[in-house]
């Protein structure tokens, strides 16, 4: 076990080496007062070991979703570039089913971590579609099978973290219904998770932004391989809720973030750059400081599904640079 500490956020990392993984082949594990087991990990401790010469970096990460038209060496190349910590995959190129990608099939993921390490980044979660809403017995194990193939690659590529969706109500079940099939679904999962050291997280996204819904959700899904991704976007938007309000009623659920920025735009929102818009991101990142979190701040620019917004390489590069003001604020506000 080793510790690194972050000079300029004033993160401790804690990292454990099982027996018998060789040098880099590990996963890690940040703790904080309110996490307590390895499950709970947050991801960059192998990344930030390296290079020794160098400064530990601020747990900042981006998703593949805001550089649809980049290939895998250029995420990697262009992390590095901007000190980022870790990166988010949700598709690469073309494909959105990562168990599909060539550069994460079997035959090639050891050299994707090696790759990885040599840019200094780690994975910080894996972005599968699975919806757990499904009443059909057909598309629900589809939606299953899904989630159990991402686990597995989750495990072969050292991620800790599996994505995935609630998502909808589906008209005619009554309320309790829905949640206890969604949350009876995560803990499925976290069942097949539990032994690969890696946690399923259902992201605040679609119906389910509100933090009554979530931690009823969670609470039935009743699992430790089972947590929340915090959307802080869509808890403020859709959910009318104030980021601290938030992690007051979730905050120890929330192992990863998703940040971003906008403005409304007639009934709609329009994204814009980091700190330019109208969501409190600042005191969204306060507030995860506040609670002693320990994950990514991950940006998730949805230039997939938006075209329209600013390049990857220029929103990446402002939010690495706004974000760690943010956070380091926000560590000597705490301090």
């Amino acid at each position: 076990m080793s510790t690194v500490i972050d000079p300029t956020s004033a993160i401790t990392y804690t990292v454990i080496k099982r027996k018998g993984e060789r040098h880099g082949d590990f996963k890690a594990s940040f703790r904080s007062d309110t996490m307590t087991t390895r499950r709970e990990f947050v991801g960059t401790a192998a990344a930030l070991l390296l290079p020794l010469q160098s400064a530990p970096k601020l747990p900042l990460g981006f998703s593949t979703l805001g550089c649809p038209t980049w290939p895998w060496p250029k995420i990697l190349d262009f992390a590095a570039e901007h000190r980022f910590a870790a990166v988010e995959l949700r598709g690469i190129l073309t494909n959105m089913d990562l168990t599909k990608v060539p550069e994460l099939a079997p035959e090639h993921v050891n050299d994707a971590k090696r790759q990885l390490r040599t840019h200094g980044l780690a994975v910080s979660c894996l972005g599968a579609s699975a919806n757990m809403h499904d009443m059909d017995p057909v598309k629900h194990a589809a939606q299953l099978d899904e989630g159990r193939r991402f686990i597995d690659l989750a495990d072969a590529l050292g991620a800790p973290y599996v994505r995935v969706f609630g998502n909808e109500y589906v008209p005619g079940v009554p309320r309790d219904e829905m949640l206890a099939h969604i949350g009876g679904a995560l803990h499925e999962l976290g069942d097949y998770a539990r032994g690969k050291d890696v946690t399923v997280i259902i992201e605040s996204h679609g119906a389910f932004t509100d933090s009554p819904a979530l931690l009823e959700i969670l609470q039935k899904a009743d699992s430790p391989n089972v947590a929340l991704l915090w959307d802080a976007h869509h808890t403020f938007v859709s959910g009318k809720e104030q980021p601290e309000d938030t992690v007051r009623q979730l905050g120890r659920y929330i192992r990863h973030t998703h940040l971003k920025d906008s403005v409304a735009a007639g009934n709609d929102r329009r994204y814009v750059l980091t700190g330019m818009g109208e969501v409190p991101v600042k005191r969204q990142i306060a507030a995860l400081v506040k609670i002693g979190y320990r994950g990514f701040f991950s940006f998730e620019w949805e230039k997939r599904w938006h075209p329209e917004i600013e390049e990857p390489e220029v929103a990446f590069a402002q939010y690495a640079s706004v974000a760690a003001g943010y956070l380091r604020e926000a560590q000597d506000s705490k301090e």
